[in-house]
């Protein structure tokens, strides 16, 4: 969950049936829907080029309305009736929507470059791998330096602060002015960025941020001198969140498919098990450093966190004595101690179970255990029943929470859906929910590129109150394209 400094914490189908699970463990969803949108087109693949220019004016209207074109400062709302930006500028975790949703975009391009008769590639992916590299330049206004005692040693880091700066590299990011989720999600965008361009500083930039954020796992042991486990929310937190850990396991998986059969080592830094005191290292070769954290932080996750609803809990807290943080000596060297977390407290947020979901996705791919495709099945499922509400706005169509940071949080979901469709196909139907959602928004309450909050209820009655997230844009954006490129990608 995010708060302000602190960071604030396809078509068509009439309805969905209840979603329930056969003995084997598949999904059992609508019959496939009829590939009929709101537009009316019938024809699956003009449908999946329309989601993608639809994407693509949504993302270039964000960056003309919210964005300085030459610092590309972000401001956080801008309202469309008046046509006034906030003051409020947008925190980093906001400004990294903007890189999912370009990379959405490139990726749904590089499916349609073949397409007959379009011209969407040619027109637009050149400009979008320059607009891409603008957004990772200017990212560097949140970027500050360091000095952090963690479980296993004192060191400098350059990391990205919850908020902006007026010069590059000069942002306070101290105490809880960072915190790791923001880092996990410029990793994955690094890291897919890495693999839409082959560009490899945005490999190391991932690479380093890993580095980072893992330093933050709790190494220290327990009475059976197992690892306490699980990331606080930031190095100036003790409550370990499910956003600080989940957004983590798939890039790791990533990390490990690129390194694997390949002989590059890294520092892994523990604690002995059997004094659980003495701080050591040892090297390990990449593609089982990164696997096995991946496989570590789901365990942790999935044991502390999974609620009786099967799907996922904010935080642990219940801090013991308090949530102050704590310090030891040893061998007059002092490190960060552990702080027992005894309840798991908060909502369950759609984006937790997101991470979860395509997690066991890009664990099953590359273990092929089958408990990672069971849990994912059962999550999708699970997520689907705890958080879609049918008829709650509009008859026949599905309605997600929309208070607070929520659309964002639902457009994780849905990306976790169309990746665990590669579990289940019946998985991807309910894709449909957030397509029927999108036009419907679109095709009513479009106001000038811009989209309102809740996309099936439209804008409210005072225009002074209009003022949408930048996020959200961004999110509606990568939602789009996520969904051509699904759609171009199985061939529907």
């Amino acid at each position: 969950m995010k708060f302000s400094i602190i960071a604030m914490c396809c078509t068509m189908l009439l309805s969905f049936t209840s979603i329930t699970v056969v003995r084997s463990g598949a999904v059992r969803s609508p019959s496939p829907p009829d590939m009929l949108g709101e537009s009316g087109m019938d024809d699956p693949q003009a449908i999946a080029m329309q989601n993608l220019q639809r994407s693509i004016d949504l993302i270039d209207v964000t960056i003309a309305h919210y964005f300085d074109p030459e610092t590309f400062e972000m401001r956080r709302f801008y309202n469309p009736f008046t046509n006034v930006k906030s003051d409020e500028r947008a925190s980093v975790w906001m400004y990294t929507a903007g890189i999912e949703a370009v990379n959405a975009v490139l990726s749904g391009l590089k499916h349609a470059q073949h397409i007959d008769g379009s011209t969407l590639y040619n027109d637009h992916y050149d400009r979008y791998v320059t607009l891409l590299d603008n957004l990772y330049a200017n990212a560097d206004y949140y970027l500050g330096t360091f000095e952090l005692v963690s479980y296993t040693q004192t060191k400098e880091w350059s990391v990205y602060a919850v908020d902006r700066v007026n010069q590059k590299g000069q942002a306070n990011v101290s105490g809880i002015l960072n915190v790791y989720d923001d880092q996990m999600w410029l990793i994955r965008e690094l890291l897919d960025s890495y693999k839409l361009t082959g560009k490899k500083e945005y490999l190391k930039k991932a690479e380093y941020l890993t580095a980072y954020v893992l330093d933050g796992w709790d190494v220290t042991r327990d009475n059976n001198g197992k690892e306490n486990g699980g990331i606080p929310w930031g190095p100036g937190y003790t409550t370990k969140h499910a956003c600080s850990n989940g957004p983590l396991i798939s890039p790791l998986v990533w990390l490990h498919e690129m390194y694997k059969g390949k002989s590059d080592k890294i520092e892994h830094r523990y604690i002995d098990e059997g004094d659980k005191q003495t701080r050591r290292t040892e090297q390990l070769e990449k593609q089982r450093y990164y696997l096995d954290y991946a496989r570590s932080i789901y365990e942790w996750q999935k044991k502390n966190l999974l609620n009786t609803a099967g799907v996922y809990t904010d935080m642990m807290g219940g801090c013991v004595p308090n949530c102050d943080i704590r310090y030891e000596e040893v061998d007059g060297i002092r490190y960060r101690a552990n702080t027992p977390l005894t309840q798991a407290v908060g909502k369950a947020y759609t984006y937790n179970s997101g991470t979860m979901l395509s997690g066991a996705v890009d664990l099953y791919r590359v273990t092929g255990d089958e408990k990672y495709a069971t849990d994912g099945r059962e999550l999708a499922k699970n997520s689907f029943q705890q958080f879609a509400s049918l008829g709650k706005d509009v008859p026949q169509y599905y309605s997600f929470e929309t208070n607070g940071f929520n659309n964002w949080f639902n457009g994780i979901l849905m990306r976790s859906y169309e990746e665990a469709s590669r579990l289940d196909t019946q998985i991807g139907n309910y894709l449909t929910a957030f397509q029927r959602n999108l036009d419907y928004g679109f095709e009513r309450f479009h106001q000038d590129g811009f989209l309102p909050t809740n996309l099936l209820k439209g804008w409210g009655k005072e225009k002074e109150k209009q003022g949408v997230e930048g996020m959200f844009m961004f999110t509606y954006a990568a939602q789009y394209a996520i969904l051509g490129k699904h759609q171009l990608e199985k061939g529907l």
